[in-house]
């Protein structure tokens, strides 16, 4: 019965939590790398694109992060910022690779996002602007956070 509502608490996260299309944070900031949007498109792909510059997300279970394993960092697909370390992601059950801790202040930074009629919070690289996904108060400790990030906004360095 708990993972059913797990499950189901996924799909509501992924249609409520995990989503947004406002721009907030490319439009009101300058940040340290810049691109034009041809040159992101080139870069980065159809659904890269979707998610770090237009804000979208990618459904649950189907990201090639959510049940990864391996030791090492985990790095802005957009421009190679190290986001997230391997040893604080955890099995969220939501479908999206969740992490309940940062590598830094400076490389993540958050949004307030206003979309769909409530307020979450939205967490962006810090270096380039893209969207990562959400972070949301029901995480495990110690931070009591959980970091709610698409995989295709994700690249992986193996700890060697």
């Amino acid at each position: 019965m708990q993972r059913f509502l797990l499950i189901i608490s996924a799909f509501i996260t992924g249609l409520t939590s995990c989503t947004g299309q406002s721009g907030r944070a490319q439009q009101e900031r300058d940040f340290p790398v810049q691109k034009t949007e041809a040159e992101w498109r080139a870069e980065l792909g159809d659904k890269a694109y979707y998610v770090l510059r237009e804000e979208g997300t990618e459904r649950a279970f189907t990201g090639k992060y959510n049940d990864f394993k391996k030791e090492g960092v985990f790095t802005c697909a957009g421009c190679g910022t190290p986001l997230f370390s391997s040893e604080t992601k955890f099995d969220s059950g939501t479908g999206w690779p969740s992490f309940y801790d940062i590598v830094s202040d400076e490389n993540v930074l958050e949004e307030e996002d206003r979309s769909f009629g409530g307020v979450r919070t939205e967490v962006v690289c810090g270096q380039c602007g893209g969207h990562l996904g959400h972070v949301f108060n029901d995480g495990p400790r110690p931070t009591g956070l959980r970091y709610c990030i698409n995989s295709v906004s994700l690249n992986f360095e193996e700890k060697e």
